[in-house]
Protein backbone atom coordinates (compact mmCIF):
# COMPACT_ATOMS: atom_id res chain seq x y z
CA UNK A 1 0.00 0.00 0.00
CA UNK A 2 1.13 3.32 -0.63
CA UNK A 3 1.67 6.36 1.99
CA UNK A 4 -1.04 5.90 4.11
CA UNK A 5 -1.49 9.71 4.67
CA UNK A 6 -1.95 10.07 0.94
CA UNK A 7 -5.96 8.86 2.12
CA UNK A 8 -8.48 10.48 4.61
CA UNK A 9 -8.44 10.42 7.92
CA UNK A 10 -11.20 7.25 7.55
CA UNK A 11 -8.70 5.46 6.06
CA UNK A 12 -5.80 6.43 8.28
CA UNK A 13 -7.53 6.02 11.35
CA UNK A 14 -8.36 1.99 10.32
CA UNK A 15 -5.06 0.82 8.79
CA UNK A 16 -1.99 2.97 10.20
CA UNK A 17 0.21 1.14 12.38
CA UNK A 18 -0.09 -2.42 10.69
CA UNK A 19 2.17 -4.68 12.00
CA UNK A 20 4.99 -5.84 10.59
CA UNK A 21 5.25 -9.48 11.63
CA UNK A 22 6.09 -13.34 10.06
CA UNK A 23 2.45 -14.34 10.38
CA UNK A 24 0.71 -11.07 8.68
CA UNK A 25 -1.74 -11.07 11.09
CA UNK A 26 -4.44 -8.27 10.11
CA UNK A 27 -4.44 -6.66 13.92
CA UNK A 28 -1.11 -5.75 15.29
CA UNK A 29 -0.47 -8.52 18.44
CA UNK A 30 0.58 -8.04 21.98
CA UNK A 31 4.10 -8.50 22.62
CA UNK A 32 3.37 -8.72 25.92
CA UNK A 33 6.45 -9.04 27.44
CA UNK A 34 9.35 -7.06 29.50
CA UNK A 35 12.27 -7.85 27.82
CA UNK A 36 14.16 -9.41 24.36
CA UNK A 37 16.63 -11.46 23.72
CA UNK A 38 19.74 -10.64 22.12
CA UNK A 39 20.84 -13.15 19.12
CA UNK A 40 24.50 -12.95 20.60
CA UNK A 41 26.93 -10.14 22.96
CA UNK A 42 27.36 -7.90 19.46
CA UNK A 43 23.54 -7.75 18.96
CA UNK A 44 22.79 -6.34 22.22
CA UNK A 45 25.66 -3.91 21.66
CA UNK A 46 24.72 -2.86 18.68
CA UNK A 47 21.18 -1.96 19.91
CA UNK A 48 22.30 0.12 22.87
CA UNK A 49 24.49 2.03 21.20
CA UNK A 50 21.70 2.92 18.57
CA UNK A 51 23.88 1.55 15.80
CA UNK A 52 21.46 -0.87 15.00
CA UNK A 53 17.60 -0.81 15.27
CA UNK A 54 15.12 -3.26 17.57
CA UNK A 55 13.95 -3.86 20.84
CA UNK A 56 15.65 -4.03 23.97
CA UNK A 57 13.06 -3.08 26.95
CA UNK A 58 9.56 -2.43 26.66
CA UNK A 59 9.92 0.69 28.87
CA UNK A 60 12.11 1.31 26.07
CA UNK A 61 10.06 0.75 23.34
CA UNK A 62 7.89 -2.13 22.29
CA UNK A 63 6.40 -3.55 19.07
CA UNK A 64 2.27 -3.12 19.60
CA UNK A 65 3.19 0.23 21.38
CA UNK A 66 5.56 1.52 18.35
CA UNK A 67 2.41 0.54 15.93
CA UNK A 68 -0.31 2.38 18.22
CA UNK A 69 1.92 5.44 18.10
CA UNK A 70 2.59 5.38 14.34
CA UNK A 71 -1.21 5.55 13.83
CA UNK A 72 -1.58 8.61 15.69
CA UNK A 73 1.67 10.34 14.07
CA UNK A 74 -0.19 9.43 10.70
CA UNK A 75 -2.86 11.27 12.04
CA UNK A 76 -1.75 13.84 14.02
CA UNK A 77 0.19 14.33 10.34
CA UNK A 78 3.74 14.37 13.00
CA UNK A 79 7.06 12.59 12.32
CA UNK A 80 6.48 10.68 15.34
CA UNK A 81 4.41 9.92 18.71
CA UNK A 82 5.68 8.94 22.01
CA UNK A 83 3.08 7.05 23.83
CA UNK A 84 2.49 7.90 27.98
CA UNK A 85 0.58 6.27 30.86
CA UNK A 86 -1.67 8.81 31.29
CA UNK A 87 -2.64 12.21 29.85
CA UNK A 88 -1.09 13.79 32.82
CA UNK A 89 2.30 11.81 32.06
CA UNK A 90 2.03 13.42 28.56
CA UNK A 91 1.77 16.58 29.79
CA UNK A 92 4.58 15.77 32.94
CA UNK A 93 6.58 14.60 29.46
CA UNK A 94 6.21 17.79 27.70
CA UNK A 95 7.13 20.02 30.42
CA UNK A 96 10.28 17.63 31.21
CA UNK A 97 11.47 17.85 27.56
CA UNK A 98 10.86 21.05 26.76
CA UNK A 99 11.46 23.75 29.89
CA UNK A 100 14.24 23.29 32.74
CA UNK A 101 15.00 25.58 35.81
CA UNK A 102 14.95 29.62 34.94
CA UNK A 103 12.47 28.88 31.88
CA UNK A 104 9.01 30.50 31.97
CA UNK A 105 5.97 28.64 30.25
CA UNK A 106 2.75 30.85 29.08
CA UNK A 107 -0.43 28.52 29.80
CA UNK A 108 -3.94 28.53 28.96
CA UNK A 109 -5.96 29.52 32.34
CA UNK A 110 -8.94 27.32 30.70
CA UNK A 111 -7.29 23.93 30.75
CA UNK A 112 -7.44 20.64 32.45
CA UNK A 113 -7.13 21.30 36.09
CA UNK A 114 -4.36 18.45 37.00
CA UNK A 115 -2.04 20.73 34.25
CA UNK A 116 -2.49 24.05 36.50
CA UNK A 117 -1.60 22.07 39.57
CA UNK A 118 1.46 19.93 38.30
CA UNK A 119 2.60 23.14 36.65
CA UNK A 120 2.54 25.36 39.86
CA UNK A 121 3.67 23.00 42.50
CA UNK A 122 5.95 20.35 40.70
CA UNK A 123 7.83 22.66 37.88
CA UNK A 124 7.61 25.24 40.35
CA UNK A 125 9.71 23.64 42.94
CA UNK A 126 11.90 22.68 39.44
CA UNK A 127 12.31 26.62 39.25
CA UNK A 128 9.88 26.87 36.33
CA UNK A 129 7.42 29.97 36.34
CA UNK A 130 4.10 29.61 34.50
CA UNK A 131 1.99 32.50 33.72
CA UNK A 132 -1.88 31.49 33.03
CA UNK A 133 -3.28 33.47 30.62
CA UNK A 134 -6.54 33.63 28.35
CA UNK A 135 -4.97 32.43 24.97
CA UNK A 136 -8.27 33.21 23.07
CA UNK A 137 -6.63 36.91 24.05
CA UNK A 138 -3.40 37.76 21.65
CA UNK A 139 -2.96 40.88 23.61
CA UNK A 140 -3.09 39.17 26.93
CA UNK A 141 -0.42 36.48 25.25
CA UNK A 142 2.15 38.60 23.81
CA UNK A 143 1.83 41.07 27.47
CA UNK A 144 2.97 37.56 28.88
CA UNK A 145 5.89 37.17 27.07
CA UNK A 146 9.14 37.14 29.25
CA UNK A 147 12.78 37.25 27.74
CA UNK A 148 12.81 33.76 29.62
CA UNK A 149 9.52 32.25 27.66
CA UNK A 150 10.17 29.03 25.97
CA UNK A 151 7.43 27.64 25.54
CA UNK A 152 3.67 28.38 24.87
CA UNK A 153 1.23 25.82 26.07
CA UNK A 154 -2.27 25.86 24.48
CA UNK A 155 -5.23 23.88 25.41
CA UNK A 156 -8.43 24.44 22.56
CA UNK A 157 -10.70 24.39 22.87
CA UNK A 158 -10.07 24.87 26.42
CA UNK A 159 -11.43 23.46 29.55
CA UNK A 160 -14.33 23.39 30.63
CA UNK A 161 -15.31 26.64 29.42
CA UNK A 162 -14.91 26.11 25.53
CA UNK A 163 -12.67 28.86 24.59
CA UNK A 164 -11.08 28.78 21.26
CA UNK A 165 -7.36 30.18 20.78
CA UNK A 166 -6.36 30.89 17.16
CA UNK A 167 -3.75 28.56 17.32
CA UNK A 168 -2.00 30.41 13.63
CA UNK A 169 -1.72 33.62 15.09
CA UNK A 170 0.36 32.25 18.08
CA UNK A 171 2.45 30.35 16.22
CA UNK A 172 3.28 33.38 14.53
CA UNK A 173 3.89 35.14 17.41
CA UNK A 174 6.13 32.47 19.05
CA UNK A 175 7.84 32.15 16.07
CA UNK A 176 8.52 36.08 16.11
CA UNK A 177 10.31 35.33 19.91
CA UNK A 178 12.13 31.45 18.68
CA UNK A 179 9.19 30.17 21.77
CA UNK A 180 7.66 26.78 21.16
CA UNK A 181 3.99 26.23 20.94
CA UNK A 182 2.98 22.55 22.67
CA UNK A 183 -0.92 22.34 22.20
CA UNK A 184 -3.33 19.76 24.34
CA UNK A 185 -5.85 18.28 21.32
CA UNK A 186 -8.29 16.62 23.70
CA UNK A 187 -11.42 17.82 23.18
CA UNK A 188 -11.15 17.89 18.85
CA UNK A 189 -9.25 15.07 18.19
CA UNK A 190 -7.01 14.65 15.85
CA UNK A 191 -10.08 13.87 13.22
CA UNK A 192 -11.01 17.51 13.74
CA UNK A 193 -7.75 19.36 14.43
CA UNK A 194 -4.33 19.15 13.40
CA UNK A 195 -1.97 21.53 15.08
CA UNK A 196 0.97 20.68 13.56
CA UNK A 197 -0.72 21.30 10.50
CA UNK A 198 -0.95 24.80 11.43
CA UNK A 199 2.52 25.12 12.72
CA UNK A 200 2.60 23.86 16.47
CA UNK A 201 5.90 22.20 17.35
CA UNK A 202 4.29 19.21 19.86
CA UNK A 203 0.46 17.96 20.31
CA UNK A 204 -0.50 15.79 23.03
CA UNK A 205 -3.97 14.10 24.13
CA UNK A 206 -5.33 12.19 26.88
CA UNK A 207 -5.64 8.85 25.27
CA UNK A 208 -8.62 8.20 27.82
CA UNK A 209 -10.72 10.66 26.38
CA UNK A 210 -12.06 10.60 22.29
CA UNK A 211 -9.26 8.63 20.90
CA UNK A 212 -9.84 5.38 22.77
CA UNK A 213 -13.62 6.08 23.66
CA UNK A 214 -15.09 3.75 25.44
CA UNK A 215 -13.83 4.60 29.02
CA UNK A 216 -11.64 1.44 30.00
CA UNK A 217 -8.36 2.58 29.06
CA UNK A 218 -6.37 5.65 30.77
CA UNK A 219 -3.34 6.75 28.62
CA UNK A 220 -1.49 9.54 26.87
CA UNK A 221 0.38 10.27 23.81
CA UNK A 222 2.40 13.14 22.64
CA UNK A 223 3.53 13.86 18.50
CA UNK A 224 6.50 16.04 17.84
CA UNK A 225 7.27 17.38 14.40
CA UNK A 226 10.89 16.57 13.59
CA UNK A 227 13.42 13.35 14.45
CA UNK A 228 15.43 16.04 17.00
CA UNK A 229 12.60 16.34 18.97
CA UNK A 230 11.88 12.71 19.25
CA UNK A 231 15.23 11.79 20.22
CA UNK A 232 14.78 14.58 23.16
CA UNK A 233 11.62 12.98 24.36
CA UNK A 234 12.11 9.91 23.40
CA UNK A 235 15.08 9.57 26.15
CA UNK A 236 12.65 12.06 28.22
CA UNK A 237 10.14 9.38 28.25
CA UNK A 238 12.69 6.72 29.16
CA UNK A 239 14.33 8.48 32.21
CA UNK A 240 10.31 9.24 33.61
CA UNK A 241 8.64 5.71 32.77
CA UNK A 242 5.17 7.01 32.16
CA UNK A 243 4.82 4.21 29.42
CA UNK A 244 2.14 2.87 28.08
CA UNK A 245 1.87 -0.67 28.29
CA UNK A 246 0.75 -2.98 25.62
CA UNK A 247 -2.26 -4.09 26.38
CA UNK A 248 -3.36 -0.77 26.71
CA UNK A 249 -1.94 0.32 23.60
CA UNK A 250 -3.41 -2.60 22.11
CA UNK A 251 -7.21 -1.32 23.42
CA UNK A 252 -6.54 2.35 22.52
CA UNK A 253 -5.38 1.31 18.85
CA UNK A 254 -8.56 -1.04 18.83
CA UNK A 255 -10.59 2.24 19.84
CA UNK A 256 -8.81 4.45 16.98
CA UNK A 257 -10.22 2.64 14.18
CA UNK A 258 -13.81 3.65 15.05
CA UNK A 259 -12.71 7.46 15.90
CA UNK A 260 -13.65 9.08 12.99
CA UNK A 261 -16.84 7.73 12.61
CA UNK A 262 -17.37 8.32 16.15
CA UNK A 263 -16.66 11.84 16.39
CA UNK A 264 -19.09 12.42 13.08
CA UNK A 265 -21.90 11.51 15.79
CA UNK A 266 -20.03 13.00 18.49
CA UNK A 267 -20.28 16.40 16.73
CA UNK A 268 -23.89 15.66 15.18
CA UNK A 269 -25.65 14.94 18.34
CA UNK A 270 -23.82 17.90 20.57
CA UNK A 271 -25.04 19.99 17.64
CA UNK A 272 -28.40 19.32 18.30
CA UNK A 273 -28.21 19.56 22.04
CA UNK A 274 -26.36 22.92 22.21
CA UNK A 275 -29.14 24.13 19.63
CA UNK A 276 -31.93 22.94 22.56
CA UNK A 277 -30.02 24.57 25.18
CA UNK A 278 -29.70 27.41 23.78
CA UNK A 279 -33.21 28.23 23.66
CA UNK A 280 -34.16 26.91 27.20
CA UNK A 281 -35.89 29.51 29.27
CA UNK A 282 -33.76 28.09 32.51
CA UNK A 283 -30.18 28.27 30.59
CA UNK A 284 -28.34 31.43 30.64
CA UNK A 285 -25.72 30.65 28.34
CA UNK A 286 -24.30 28.20 25.61
CA UNK A 287 -20.86 27.49 24.17
CA UNK A 288 -20.38 25.06 21.99
CA UNK A 289 -18.15 26.42 18.66
CA UNK A 290 -20.43 25.38 16.26
CA UNK A 291 -22.69 27.98 17.38
CA UNK A 292 -22.69 31.11 16.14
CA UNK A 293 -22.93 32.88 19.26
CA UNK A 294 -19.62 31.65 20.74
CA UNK A 295 -17.38 34.15 20.70
CA UNK A 296 -14.94 32.00 18.83
CA UNK A 297 -16.79 31.06 16.22
CA UNK A 298 -15.09 32.45 13.41
CA UNK A 299 -11.61 30.62 14.62
CA UNK A 300 -13.32 27.25 15.26
CA UNK A 301 -14.72 27.31 11.64
CA UNK A 302 -11.05 28.48 10.47
CA UNK A 303 -9.01 26.27 12.38
CA UNK A 304 -11.31 23.22 12.84
CA UNK A 305 -13.34 20.28 10.91
CA UNK A 306 -15.81 19.95 13.35
CA UNK A 307 -17.09 21.39 16.63
CA UNK A 308 -16.79 18.22 18.40
CA UNK A 309 -18.83 16.69 21.81
CA UNK A 310 -18.44 19.36 24.63
CA UNK A 311 -20.46 21.26 25.68
CA UNK A 312 -20.62 24.20 28.62
CA UNK A 313 -23.25 26.00 29.64
CA UNK A 314 -24.79 27.94 32.68
CA UNK A 315 -27.81 27.65 34.74
CA UNK A 316 -29.55 31.24 35.02
CA UNK A 317 -30.08 30.05 38.91
CA UNK A 318 -26.40 29.32 39.57
CA UNK A 319 -25.00 26.76 42.09
CA UNK A 320 -28.15 24.61 43.62
CA UNK A 321 -29.67 23.96 40.14
CA UNK A 322 -26.34 22.79 39.34
CA UNK A 323 -26.75 20.61 41.82
CA UNK A 324 -29.99 19.75 41.42
CA UNK A 325 -29.65 19.07 37.52
CA UNK A 326 -27.07 17.09 38.65
CA UNK A 327 -29.26 14.65 40.82
CA UNK A 328 -31.63 14.19 38.32
CA UNK A 329 -30.53 12.85 35.03
CA UNK A 330 -30.98 9.36 34.48
CA UNK A 331 -29.35 8.49 30.72
CA UNK A 332 -26.68 10.80 31.26
CA UNK A 333 -24.23 9.68 33.67
CA UNK A 334 -23.09 11.70 36.70
CA UNK A 335 -18.80 11.60 36.27
CA UNK A 336 -15.75 13.01 35.15
CA UNK A 337 -14.03 12.24 32.24
CA UNK A 338 -15.14 13.06 28.51
CA UNK A 339 -15.03 11.71 25.10
CA UNK A 340 -16.32 8.13 25.18
CA UNK A 341 -19.67 6.95 23.37
CA UNK A 342 -21.90 7.18 26.75
CA UNK A 343 -22.60 10.59 27.61
CA UNK A 344 -21.39 12.26 30.81
CA UNK A 345 -22.04 15.45 32.60
CA UNK A 346 -20.50 17.15 35.48
CA UNK A 347 -20.89 20.49 37.68
CA UNK A 348 -17.28 21.73 38.23
CA UNK A 349 -18.40 24.06 41.00
CA UNK A 350 -19.32 21.13 42.95
CA UNK A 351 -17.35 18.68 41.83
CA UNK A 352 -13.92 18.78 39.76
CA UNK A 353 -13.58 22.47 40.95
CA UNK A 354 -14.95 22.39 43.92
CA UNK A 355 -11.66 22.99 46.15
CA UNK A 356 -10.68 25.96 44.37
CA UNK A 357 -11.00 29.26 45.85
CA UNK A 358 -14.08 30.90 44.34
CA UNK A 359 -12.68 33.76 42.96
CA UNK A 360 -9.86 32.02 40.67
CA UNK A 361 -12.46 29.63 39.51
CA UNK A 362 -14.53 32.81 38.32
CA UNK A 363 -11.79 34.35 36.91
CA UNK A 364 -10.72 31.14 34.70
CA UNK A 365 -14.65 31.39 33.67
CA UNK A 366 -16.20 28.75 36.20
CA UNK A 367 -18.89 29.92 36.88
CA UNK A 368 -21.42 28.20 40.23
CA UNK A 369 -24.47 27.59 37.54
CA UNK A 370 -21.37 26.01 34.84
CA UNK A 371 -22.67 22.43 33.80
CA UNK A 372 -20.00 20.40 31.15
CA UNK A 373 -21.40 17.93 28.63
CA UNK A 374 -19.49 15.40 27.20
CA UNK A 375 -22.45 14.18 24.62
CA UNK A 376 -22.08 11.03 23.31
CA UNK A 377 -23.10 8.59 20.98
CA UNK A 378 -26.80 7.45 21.66
CA UNK A 379 -29.84 8.64 20.04
CA UNK A 380 -29.89 12.47 20.59
CA UNK A 381 -33.44 12.74 20.91
CA UNK A 382 -33.63 10.24 24.33
CA UNK A 383 -30.13 12.58 24.96
CA UNK A 384 -32.40 15.88 25.26
CA UNK A 385 -35.01 13.93 26.72
CA UNK A 386 -32.79 13.44 30.02
CA UNK A 387 -31.97 16.82 30.04
CA UNK A 388 -35.26 18.20 29.29
CA UNK A 389 -37.01 15.85 32.12
CA UNK A 390 -33.70 16.72 34.85
CA UNK A 391 -33.92 20.75 33.39
CA UNK A 392 -37.90 20.91 34.65
CA UNK A 393 -36.80 19.85 38.59
CA UNK A 394 -35.43 22.70 38.94
CA UNK A 395 -37.62 25.31 40.70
Amino acid sequence: MKDLRSFSDETIAVHAGTPDNEHLAVVTPIYQTSTFKFTDADHGGRLFRGEEKGFIYTRMLNPTVQCFEDAVAALENGHKALACGSGMAASHLIFSAMVQQGDHVICSEAVYGPTTNLLNNIHQQGGVETSFVNTADMDAVRQAIQPNTRLIYVETPGNPTLVISDLSAIVELAREQEIKVAVDNTFASPILQKPLVLGVDVVMHSLTKFINGHADVVGGIVIVRDEEMYIQFRKTLNLLGGVLPPMEAFLVHRGLKTLALRMERHCQNAHQVATYLENHPKVEWVRYPGLESHPQCEIAKRQMMGFGGMISFSLKDGFEAGKTLMNNVHLCQLAVSLGGVETLIQHPASMTHASMDQSVREQAGITDGLVRLSIGIENVKEIIDDIDQALSQIS
